[in-house]
């Protein structure tokens, strides 16, 4: 497809109700091509802490962030308000916002379905047309759920107004966790829709001066096709080679390859 047709599909997909009933549509495909997901997962679970990803569409991945001491949470993404309305009501969760990383319907499509049901702000950036958004947010802004803390990171290059939302691990022992929408995935970063190479750029830089423990939450399941690619670049280099065994591995079973450290 040449550009300009291309740039004509994206602004329909991305800015008019044409986009969100294709949205819908996939959603809908992707229901009953995976009835349980497209992954197999296992929460995280520390000390107060429990993270549910939440397999969605073909590759996406919503989390449910929980304060096991409360039982409030937080929904980063929402593509499908079905599979997280499941997820909240089996852990009882009571959900005290939406964050939303940037406007794309595969990211942002349950919003206004979740807000109305739990009657809950959503975050995101003005920079962004993010759906049923109520607080916008700003980089380096620190949002506070009650034990939990997230610190906001604009992060453009993907969409003008992405932004990454990093959890304080802290208050619960563990590391930071770096909730990374479409700008890093494992092995891999998103591509460039609305922002320019040099945008891209600096967002990249300032995650590589996260803690090297932060754990890596990425919005999509692109681990073996990005360390695939990696090991045609590099066929020598043996930290690819042994972290593509293990996506192997767990993709073979299909099991979720997140988290992964920085």
């Amino acid at each position: 497809m040449d550009k300009p047709l291309f740039r004509l599909a994206y602004i329909l997909y991305s800015n008019t109700k044409l986009g969100l009933c294709y949205h819908k549509r996939q959603v809908k495909n992707a229901r009953r091509q995976f009835q349980n997901g497209h992954s197999a997962i296992k929460p995280l679970i520390f000390n107060g802490l429990k993270i549910f990803p939440i397999p969605m569409l073909v590759d996406n991945y919503s989390y449910l962030v929980v304060a096991t001491e409360t039982g409030s949470g937080v929904v980063i993404d929402p593509s499908d308000p079905q599979a997280v309305q499941a997820c909240i009501e089996r852990e009882g969760v009571y959900l005290d916002g939406i964050l939303t990383t940037h406007k794309h319907w595969d990211h942002s499509g349950g919003n206004i379905t979740l807000k109305s049901l739990y009657k809950c702000r959503v975050y995101g950036t003005s920079m962004d047309n993010i759906p049923g958004l109520t607080s916008p947010v700003h980089d380096g802004e620190e949002l506070t759920f009650g034990q939990l803390r997230f610190r906001v990171a604009l992060t453009p290059g993907h969409t003008q107004g992405h932004a990454t939302y990093i959890l304080d691990g802290k208050s619960f022992g563990v590391s930071d966790c770096l909730f990374s929408g479409d700008l890093l995935f494992l092995a891999g970063c998103g591509q460039i829709f609305e922002g320019t190479a040099d945008a891209m750029l600096a967002s990249l830089d300032y995650m590589s001066g996260l803690a090297d423990d932060t754990l890596l939450l990425p919005g999509h399941e692109y681990a073996l096709e990005n360390l695939m690619f990696a090991a045609d670049l590099e066929p020598k280099n043996e930290a690819v080679l042994l972290k593509l065994d293990w996506v192997n591995e767990q993709r073979g079973s299909r099991l979720c390859t997140n988290k992964s450290l920085m």
